[in-house]
């Protein structure tokens, strides 16, 4: 596609978008809100929801929804149309600041951990201005939290927000000490990996375990797994390719960064994985991904499945979270440099992130605790049900040297030798 750059986000009220559209002042009262997390005016609401509406409807978008992620593992939306009766047999197309920041939804059969009783209906989704807009299907979607009447969090995303906050908050308190005074806020950021598998529709439709299920219940195996993990980053079949190039194209159109495509370790996976983002923003991306997986793998002929543990005897399908924090103006606080052993802030920030493993390894496997995952727990490509980091030779040396007050002795960089005079060399560390 000759055109993929220029077509990459078409579909989504990005920022660049918003500086042509709205007014300079809206703009920058709006990103001061998106940037300092301060309260947003009604006023500027109203002034990006008759942009965003006008922007939508040269798409083709007729509806608008509040896009949320309610504790059912899937996202969730009610569409509302544009159109607005006179009275007079005429309409007019309408979306007001007040439908954009906030929406009341029947909440009632959506799942709320015992929270509050199921006549409780009342539940509201807030519009999150650091997550970008999108049109879907010809329709205008805005990317909400959903909490209830009593501020209870009744959705994935409400949690996550408050975690950025808290991150952002203490860890602003040390970036202050490294003297980083054009800094405003620190970012958590993660590039979430999708696995996945395809299987042809027909043969699915003979399986009700897979059909109801999402994974088998019963049957023999197969003469052949992954014993020989040749389907590993083994050649793209031609159908799996075509499924893999629309998807690519559906995705950039919705801003989703798909960068990394190929074959898994057990036969018929495969896995896609984006740039990072920020976390909210990321975690956004990927339920896009996930429904795009599902739909277009019917457009050619197949199923995708997204179980955790499709298949037993072969590997199951993991959602591998890169994850980082940096700062507003794009300093890594975990980049461990050239000399890791002199360098305090990384060193500070490792030992931070090591200190809440350990003290929070609770909540760390509630956090990922289900059905399906525990499906995975110590199986073909999974991780062990404990929690553990791992450091590497050079990194637990010199934790080691702190924690017996000795001195660090830094890794030299050697040269990769691979026995062959015409492949360039590499240095690395030992």
């Amino acid at each position: 596609m000759s055109n993929m750059a220029e077509r990459f986000g078409t579909m989504v009220f990005s920022d660049s978008v918003m500086s042509q559209r709205l007014p300079a002042d809206t703009y920058r009262m709006l990103k001061r809100t998106i940037g300092g997390g301060h309260k947003l005016d009604p006023a500027v609401a109203g002034v990006v929801a008759e942009a965003m509406k006008n922007w939508a409807m040269e798409k083709g978008a007729t509806h608008f929804t509040h896009w949320f992620q309610p504790m059912t593992g899937i996202t969730a939306e009610k569409h509302e149309a544009f159109l607005r009766p006179k009275g007079d047999g005429r309409a007019i197309m309408e979306f007001s600041g007040k439908e954009l920041i906030q929406s009341e939804a029947d909440a009632s059969s959506f799942p709320s951990g015992g929270l509050r009783a199921t006549f409780e209906a009342r539940g509201y989704t807030t519009w999150d201005p650091n997550s970008y807009a999108f049109i879907k299907d010809g329709v205008l979607c805005i990317p909400t939290a959903f909490c209830s009447y009593g501020g209870e969090a009744l959705d994935k995303k409400t949690p996550l927000l408050r975690s950025m906050e808290a991150l952002s908050r203490q860890a602003m308190r040390l970036v202050r000490l490294f003297g980083h005074e054009g800094a405003t806020r620190v970012l958590a950021n993660a590039g979430p990996e999708q696995e996945y598998f395809l299987v042809d529709a027909e043969l699915l439709k003979k399986r009700r375990d897979l059909l109801y299920t999402g994974r088998t219940l019963y049957g023999t195996r197969p003469p052949k797994g992954q014993e020989l993990e040749d389907h590993y980053f083994g050649v793209i079949k031609p159908r799996v390719a075509a499924f893999m190039k629309e998807l690519d194209e559906t995705l950039w159109q919705l801003g989703v960064s798909a960068k990394t495509e190929h074959n898994e370790a057990a036969p018929a996976q495969h896995e896609l994985a984006p740039i990072y983002d920020v976390v909210n923003i990321a975690a956004d991306n990927n339920q896009l991904t996930m429904e795009m997986m599902k739909k277009i793998a019917q457009k050619h002929g197949m199923e995708c499945l997204l179980h955790e543990k499709p298949f037993a005897g072969v590997n199951g399908s993991g959602k591998h979270n890169n994850w980082s924090i940096a700062t507003d103006t794009g300093v890594n606080l975990l980049e461990p440099g050239d000399t890791p052993a002199e360098n305090a802030q990384f060193l500070l920030f490792l030992c931070a992130v090591l200190q809440a493993v350990d003290d929070f390894q609770e909540m760390l496997r509630i956090s990922v605790a289900s059905a399906g995952n525990d499906c995975r727990l110590g199986a073909s490509e999974a991780p062990p049900a404990i929690v553990s980091v791992f450091l590497g030779e050079e990194l637990t040396d010199i934790l080691d040297a702190i924690e017996n007050d000795t001195l660090a002795v830094p890794k030299e960089k050697t040269l990769l030798r691979v026995g062959v005079h015409t492949l360039p060399l590499s240095l690395i560390h030992i």
